[in-house]
């Protein structure tokens, strides 16, 4: 329930709706950004409006008595008593729809469908070029999945709503002669990971990334294309240029308030401010909680190159960051992922390819069985990436890894922009052989 006190003389009610995001009621002035508040009045009603949701609800409201208002004042031929009646059942009107949206009891005109609430989901596809300095975050022109309105194409930002851990993966088309350079940015410019390719060829590629991260509320994910005009991002109506991102598991707590991005109507925008804040919504993990759950991803900062000829023994590529380590069944000191839950999971990787090297990195379970592989024997001084990812059938015990050709002619680049990602998730588990 929201918590809205009593009006009275030395305090004005202030109802905070959702985290960083309270909104002013009054229905006439712009509402304030979050951090200011204030209190209005409704000349026409004799009420004042302090600090709570629904903006939209108390617009509706008074623009419905204004209509009631011009209508009423050429009405000569009604009696005094017929008129005060009249107006008698709208006045209450605006007062009461505050007062049940403050109480939680209605939800405003333009909430989003109670099926987005715990989901959050976008695809976006870009079908033109962008050159290096004429934009900071690369936008998008085509919008095929936006579950929970969380994602914005005109600026190219995820904004989350629902705090808990997220898949992010984006392809990026290399320009002709120009070099590709595209990072994944948290909040300001916190670099999770990066696209990259340092060839100036006539020819065109794409190149990809993936990593999974952990998101509180407000905080914004977005693509970083680099300013200089040696850089650029190739598209077309292909398109070259994807960006994709969904919630795999909420966070583990039993109750949480969640923000809303969900657009504004119309007319009732005002720059420099968020949209306008819904009605919180208040849900419980319970069902999802009695789920298992297993997830991680990691990343190289440092490159590995291959010295050893006619070795038999196969290592594991290891890794030195950890984004998210969900149930702690990766050890990235080993670089072993162990199934604890048996059922589907998916699994991406991305390798930088280190230069005068070939790259050459198979994705393994148990003791060296061959699942996928990323390969590219281009040998020359460039930098560039290759990915791959597929969905596998595990057992409790199985153990899924990564390994790097090891002679001297292969070798694995990365460094603190991280070209080297690993991550894998439990999508459905068995419910014939999980053990709780």
């Amino acid at each position: 329930m929201n918590v809205c006190k009593e009006p009275s003389t030395e305090d004005t009610t202030k109802c905070h709706i959702l985290p960083h995001t309270s909104y002013n009621a009054g229905p006439i002035a712009p509402p304030l950004c979050p951090g200011q508040f204030d209190s209005h009045h409704f000349p026409e009603s004799d009420f004042t409006v302090h600090s709570c949701t629904a903006i939209a609800d108390f617009t509706a409201a008074v623009r419905q008595r204004k209509r009631h208002h011009q209508l009423t004042t050429g009405m000569h031929n009604l009696t005094l008593t017929e008129k005060m009646a009249s107006w008698s059942f709208i006045r209450p009107l605006p007062s009461l729809l505050g007062l049940l949206a403050c109480l939680g009891l209605v939800t405003p005109f333009h909430a989003p469908p109670l099926t987005s609430i715990h989901r959050s989901a976008f695809s976006a596809t870009r079908s033109s070029s962008v050159q290096g300095g004429s934009q900071r975050a690369v936008t998008f022109d085509r919008l095929l999945v936006n579950i929970g309105h969380d994602f914005n194409p005109e600026t190219g930002r995820f904004r989350c709503r629902i705090p808990g851990a997220y898949y992010f993966t984006f392809t990026v088309g290399k320009y002709p002669k120009k070099l590709l350079s595209v990072m994944l940015v948290k909040n300001g410019q916190e670099v999770q990971a990066i696209a990259y390719n340092g060839g100036r060829k006539q020819g065109r590629k794409v190149q990809s990334q993936s990593v999974m991260v952990n998101l509180k509320p407000m905080d914004t994910m977005w693509l970083l294309l680099q300013e200089s005009p040696r850089y650029a991002v190739y598209s077309n109506a292909g398109p070259y240029i994807t960006f994709t991102g969904y919630l795999v598991y909420p966070d583990a707590v039993s109750s949480t308030e969640l923000i809303s991005n969900h657009l504004s109507p119309p007319g009732l925008q005002y720059p420099g401010c968020p949209p306008f804040g819904e009605t919180r919504h208040r849900w419980t993990l319970r069902d999802e909680m009695e789920q298992p759950r297993s997830a991680f991803s990691v990343a190289r900062t440092t490159s590995v190159l291959g010295e050893r000829v006619g070795r038999q023994a196969k290592d594991a590529l290891t890794f030195d960051l950890e984004y998210i380590n969900i149930g702690g069944h990766f050890n990235k000191t080993s670089g072993h992922f162990t199934c604890r839950f048996p059922g589907a999971y998916f699994f991406a990787y991305t390798i930088g390819k280190h230069p005068d090297r070939a790259v050459s990195v198979k994705l393994m379970t148990g003791k060296g069985e061959v699942q996928a592989m990323a390969f590219d024997e281009d040998s020359s001084r460039h930098r560039e990436m290759q990915s791959q990812s597929l969905l596998l059938s595990l057992h409790q015990g199985d153990t899924v890894w990564l390994y790097s050709q090891q002679d001297e002619r292969y070798g694995v680049y990365s460094n603190q922009g991280r070209y080297t990602t690993f991550s894998g998730f439990l999508i459905y588990p068995d419910p014939d052989r999980t053990q709780f």
